[in-house]
């Protein structure tokens, strides 16, 4: 509807710019939905955006454009308000254009091909696989994938890939807390479990497992094992624990490092799938190291002059490009650092010829960003095809108690837990309840309530009400109104119209989500639709005996759960029809 109107503007100010009145046309036309329909239903401000340069008064102006507006059959009047703002009053038929259009386009429904021909690759969730996802992490595999759904919907090309952090010192550490279990298991661990260790139940499971597949094979490491608890600093403690079991274990440290990895990464993968969350690739940073890749980043580094030695460290000045300090590629015990490896892997990404790519990131991550794009621009890449999108924290409250999220600890919420607990359809709609960059309270008794206070709930439950609609006309033997061939100028109604308008604002809205990269502009709007929805069911009887009425209105209704249903899909929810 704003896309009909916008021509008609356009047109209208093409007429005044042919004929001198106005110097130029606004590069983009700005439609909004004043708060009242008695102020029309889209308002234009050009006229008071073209006042300085035509050098007239808005009123004035908007009296030319009104004048030259073409004739419509969707356009019923028009009024100047204010200083000059351009009120449009539509006919009836323009809303029940979008009937039409909804139950002809089903599925595609608010679709457009607005990304076409562009391939944007998105990284999301990239957890540490040191343990199970937990609540924290659900936020950001819910705003990822949703945002995937939405970008396809505007027709980009989208490539979801999740970084696996399989190689340096975290790595190492779940190593070392694995076998301390292992030798626990056999009563042979000489002191107290660390405190900076990975303490959850997880890594006893997959001790447990690891004795069943090698036996003691690996129980010669114990001897000459460092005593942990003498060492004052817990960091120096947990890298001496490690470089044994590196020198002790020697090709089987490689064994112990893969117990911790393949049974947590299985887990992640299977968490995410049942979550309906999925990629397109696995992308390994050990494979980084394995190809040479960061070899190669940071040879092109140091062969364009942006690095220098010092204390045998390897640095980027990154100051030249922006960044607050200069960092660390490669340690001077000729280790590369994560910041190394983060190079190589940007510089593969944009290798693989992705038009722009969307990086989401924790919040706590925000500092990380400049030193990213200081890297790519050193590389002689367009840092501004890397977009970062840095998502709050999700916290988790049990009433008014807040849950612990230490995974080091292993205290916290996992994500398999909360799902089970709420249901997939609760957890992926809560997440993207809140823009990225804000901080998210998740209410668990609210996600379980069955009431309208639950905005999940209250939008499946209007999509559900459609085919209740429906089953109810089939136990009274009253006929369903067929694909084409409704009578929908009956629809008369304010309510109708209201609904019929809430049904046009779907396409516009996938537009903006897309654009502001913001799936809870799609929740908001659903439960908007549902409101609309579930007033016109209350107030109006549906299922008349007048056939051309009940047709109508069911027609109308359909359309509704069409939108819900099209819009859910986006946010990875199900649209039930009975519940």
């Amino acid at each position: 509807m704003k896309a009909f109107v916008s021509q008609a503007l356009q047109g209208a100010l093409q007429q005044l710019h042919a004929q001198g009145s106005i110097p130029g046309i606004p590069a983009t036309l700005e439609l909004d939905r004043p708060k009242q329909v008695e102020h029309g239903h889209l308002a234009s401000n050009v006229a008071l955006l073209l006042a300085k340069a035509v050098g007239r008064k808005p009123r004035d102006i908007a009296n030319d454009i009104v004048a030259a507006l073409p004739a419509s059959e969707w356009i019923a009047r028009t009024e100047i308000a204010g200083p000059g703002f351009i009120n449009f009053f539509l006919q009836p038929a323009a809303f029940h254009a979008v009937i039409h259009r909804v139950r002809t386009e089903k599925e595609r429904f608010g679709a457009n091909r607005n990304g076409a021909g562009q391939r944007l690759q998105l990284e999301f969730v990239s957890a540490n696989p040191t343990g199970p996802l937990h609540v924290g992490h659900g936020r950001g595999a819910a705003y990822g994938a949703s945002l995937a759904n939405i970008l396809r919907f505007n027709g980009f090309d989208i490539f979801c890939e999740y970084y696996v952090n399989d190689a340096g010192r975290q790595m190492d550490i779940l190593a070392a807390s694995v076998y301390l279990r292992y030798l626990e298991a056999a009563g042979a661990l000489p002191w107290a479990f660390p405190e900076n260790s990975y303490r959850g139940d997880y890594v006893r499971e997959i001790a447990a497992h690891l004795r069943e597949q090698v036996g003691d094979r690996l129980q010669h490491a114990a001897a000459g094992l460092p005593n942990l608890p003498e060492m004052s600093d817990g960091d120096i403690a947990i890298d001496t624990l490690i470089a044994h079991l590196k020198q002790s274990l020697g090709e089987n440290y490689r064994t112990l490092h893969s117990a911790g990895l393949d049974e947590i990464l299985a887990d992640i993968r299977d968490d995410l799938e049942d979550f309906d969350v999925r990629y397109e690739r696995w992308y390994s940073e050990r494979s980084l190291m394995d190809t040479g890749a960061v070899d190669a980043a940071v040879a092109a580094l140091e062969k364009a002059g942006h690095c220098y030695t010092l204390e045998g460290a390897l640095w980027f000045r990154a100051t030249a490009f922006d960044d607050d300090k200069d960092r660390v590629l490669r340690r001077d015990n000729g280790a590369y650092t994560y910041f190394a490896s983060d190079v190589a892997y940007h510089a593969e990404k944009f290798a693989r010829g992705f038009t722009h790519v969307i990086d989401m990131w924790g919040a706590d991550h925000h500092g990380y960003v400049p030193r990213v794009k200081a890297a790519l621009r050193a590389l002689g890449l367009d840092d501004q095809q890397l977009e970062v999108v840095l998502v709050q924290f999700a916290i988790l409250y049990r009433g008014t108690e807040k849950v612990s999220m230490s995974t080091r600890a292993g205290e916290f919420v996992t994500l398999r837990e909360l799902r089970e607990e709420v249901g997939n359809d609760a957890a992926r709609f809560f997440y993207v309840l809140r823009r990225a960059d804000q901080h998210l309270d998740f209410d668990l008794e609210l996600a379980k309530k069955h009431s309208e206070e639950n905005p999940v709930f209250y939008i499946q439950y209007a999509h559900a009400r459609v085919y209740s609609l429906l089953r109810q006309a089939a136990e009274k033997g009253l006929s369903l109104p067929s694909a084409d061939g409704v009578d929908l100028t009956i629809l008369q109604e304010s309510r109708e119209i209201a609904l019929a308008d809430a049904l046009w604002r779907f396409p516009e809205v996938v537009v903006t989500a897309a654009r502001d990269r913001e799936p809870h502009q799609i929740a908001f709007y659903l439960r908007e639709l549902a409101a609309a929805f579930h007033t016109y069911y209350n107030s109006t009887r549906i299922l008349v005996e007048e056939t051309p009425l009940r047709h109508a209105r069911l027609t109308l209704c359909l359309a509704v759960a069409q939108a819900i249903a099209n819009g859910l899909r986006l946010l990875g929810v199900r649209a039930p029809e009975q519940m």
